[in-house]
């Protein structure tokens, strides 16, 4: 950081100071040139995560929205309210953990898919039909016949 004062030399730090881990940090600075000492304040500037959607628009990445969805797969099946407040974690977690800036929608909707799955076939299927935009009653067979292959897999080993 260059002096303000006489324009050639930087500033280097020489005290930090924070309050209870709030933001902002006040750093205490000197110019190593004409030895002028000022108080510095830094705050950190978060971006905003969006979302591009299938028509390449863009919009803030927005847990509410997510939940919506959730619950609406979700509804009248035996899953609380805590396992899904768990899923929108998982998900947001490994979004801001993998992506800056810009998520495609598409992989979101893979995230919160494949934990459905795992949780409850009945909200996977629900959520598949309008992420996925089924148009007829194949596109649900197409989907669905996965996890009937697997059931009938799991039933077979059962009998022996």
């Amino acid at each position: 950081m260059k002096c303000p004062f006489c324009r050639i030399g930087d500033f280097a730090v020489i005290d930090t100071r924070s309050q209870d881990n709030s933001f902002p940090i006040r750093r205490r600075r000197v110019c190593n040139q004409c030895q002028r000492r000022v108080w510095t304040r830094e705050q950190i500037e978060v971006v905003p995560l969006k979302v591009v959607k299938k028509d390449e628009s863009r919009e803030p990445f927005d847990p509410n929205k997510l939940r919506r969805g959730l619950e609406k797969a979700c509804y009248k099946r035996p899953l609380s309210s805590d396992q899904l407040e768990s899923v929108i974690r998982q998900v947001e977690s490994e979004i801001y953990s993998h992506y800056f800036g810009e998520v495609p929608a598409a992989v979101i909707g893979d995230m919160v898919m494949k934990r459905l799955r795992a949780l409850d076939q009945v909200a996977y299927v629900r959520f598949a039909s309008v992420y996925r935009e089924f148009k007829d009653a194949n596109d649900f067979v197409q989907e669905v016949r996965p996890m009937l292959a697997k059931g009938k897999a799991r039933n077979a080993k059962k009998r022996r």
